[in-house]
């Protein structure tokens, strides 16, 4: 007889929507981004908070919700502008689509992601009492196997519709190669489409107080078999972009991301240093 699989989302992906959840439950108002559907469909144990990767990371905390909330304001941005078709490429346990009816309603929006998490997230969002509206395409990709782009492109995306394309860590854990590739995949994109990539500082451009929470990171990426591969500095970026072909070259910093969303608060709430955004056109 055969076992049923019990299917699993990503640890890395529950791990971010739990701390999505957190920063509405435990940090001062107003809250940088409101998300708490990853917590209702994950269904944690009642003392998940006290988790050593809940507990003691609270500037990667704020690096998470920042890094959503940046490109929540981007995408909606695109949408009021009339694009049409938003792809986020390792969509994890995101849910701009459930929590943004009003606007997701307006565009086609592809979440790209392992089989597992995506299968996952849809059996739990439809017990949750969440529709999957026929505008909201789950695209499953083992990304060792297959391409992610012919697996888009089968589930009806338009190359020659303006797309909004978002990717956020995913680019640790491919090699220069498989960026480079995915880099030049964008550029077939319909001509002005805009996307935002997440990429990683190596160890010795963070600030010092970070350092030990990245070598933290890298050792349990490599204990759980999902050992991270690529580091950039800002300079590199911005090669790997142009060599891409992609125009309208921006980065944005963890300081440009401080002052965008931590300017003012109460609670001492900080985005830990390291992660650096991509933003470019075709």
């Amino acid at each position: 007889m055969g076992t049923n699989k019990i299917i699993q989302p990503d640890n890395t992906a529950v791990r971010t929507a739990l701390w999505r959840a957190l920063h509405v439950q435990i940090d001062a108002k107003p809250s940088i981004l409101e998300d708490e559907i990853g917590l209702k469909l994950i269904v944690p144990p009642d003392d998940w908070q006290e988790r050593p990767d809940m507990k003691y990371t609270k500037r990667l905390r704020a690096s998470i919700v920042a890094r959503s909330r940046f490109i929540e304001d981007v995408a909606k941005e695109q949408i009021e502008k009339g694009v049409k078709q938003y792809v986020l490429l390792g969509s994890g346990l995101d849910t701009f689509a459930q929590r943004n009816t009003d606007i997701s309603s307006q565009v086609d929006i592809y979440e790209i992601d392992q089989p597992d998490t995506l299968a996952w997230k849809e059996e739990k969002l439809i017990e949750n009492g969440y529709k999957i509206p026929g505008n909201l395409h789950f695209v499953p990709v083992d990304f060792e196997v297959s391409s992610w782009w012919d697996e888009l492109l089968n589930k009806g995306f338009d190359i020659h519709q303006q797309a909004f394309v978002s990717c956020t860590g995913v680019t640790l854990y491919l090699t220069r190669e498989a960026i480079t590739d995915t880099l030049k995949k964008m550029t077939l994109l319909a001509s002005r489409s805009t996307i935002a990539i997440a990429f990683y500082l190596p160890l010795e451009l963070l600030e010092e107080e970070d350092r030990p929470l990245l070598e933290m990171a890298i050792k349990g990426a490599a204990a759980s078999g999902t050992p991270f591969v690529s580091f950039f500095s800002v300079e590199e970026i911005v090669e790997l972009a142009k060599d891409a072909g992609l125009k309208e070259i921006q980065t944005i910093s963890t300081k440009d991301m401080t002052d965008m969303y931590f300017k003012d608060r109460t609670d001492n709430l900080l985005p830990a240093s390291g992660e650096v955004f991509l933003v470019a056109t075709t």
